[in-house]
């Protein structure tokens, strides 16, 4: 059986099939399959942790507060966090094509995958913590099951749901070696949440009063440089 570059009736390598698997697009469709490996890697694996983790969101949300209670905003999911997850896999696919060597930081990609498991587990513990005092929507008004969780990973932080958060978000794109949306995503959350945290803290000194004045001056925020 001849080889398939070979010419039939000869058997020797037909010139034009020859000179057209040395062209630079042939040898770029052979590298691709393997280069393509650990980026289809990395994009299922971001794909399981958004489904984890907005999935998870939605079912606590409605073990504890009831699921005539939970709308859609507990999974989490806005606009601009569409356009940034966007973003994310444009850029991931667009290095995979043009820079497919940033894809093969194994070290990298495993950090972030560990980042990406460490801020779920923080993020759930927190959750699971507060219970039914842990909410999507920051509360302007006091309830009564409202409570000041100062325990469990309350003790090391003030807000831990936020932190985790933070780790994960940023860990998917450490986890896709996305070097753009990695630095994109450490920015614009660090400066959504040292506006958040300031707002929502003033309710808890209007809720609780002196009891959280000294439990804000006993635990840091858990975020970096944000007291």
């Amino acid at each position: 059986m001849l080889h398939p570059i070979l010419d039939a009736s000869s058997g020797e390598a037909s010139p034009s099939r020859a000179r057209a698997l040395q062209s630079p697009s042939a040898s770029l469709w052979v590298q691709i399959p393997a280069l393509a490996m650990s980026a289809r890697r990395q994009a299922w694996q971001f794909a399981a942790a958004l489904v984890f983790f907005h999935g998870s969101e939605y079912v606590l949300a409605a073990a504890f507060h009831g699921r005539r209670n939970v709308t859609a905003t507990s999974l989490l999911i806005s606009k601009q966090y569409v356009l940034a997850m966007g973003f994310a896999m444009l850029e991931h696919l667009t290095e995979m094509i043009i820079f497919p060597e940033v894809k093969e930081y194994w070290f990298v990609s495993n950090i972030g995958l560990l980042m990406v498991l460490i801020g779920e587990i923080i993020r759930k513990l927190a959750v699971v913590t507060a219970g039914r005092a842990f909410t999507h929507v920051i509360r302007i008004y006091h309830e009564d099951q409202h409570q000041l969780v100062t325990h469990g990973v309350y003790r090391f932080m003030r807000h831990p749901g936020y932190f985790g958060f933070l780790l994960w978000a940023v860990g998917t794109q450490v986890m896709l070696c996305n070097p753009m949306s990695t630095v994109a995503f450490t920015y614009v959350l660090w400066r959504f949440f040292s506006k958040r945290i300031p707002y929502e803290e003033y309710f808890l000194r209007q809720f609780f009063g002196s009891e959280y004045e000294e439990y804000a001056l006993r635990v840091h925020s858990g975020l970096p440089f944000i007291k």
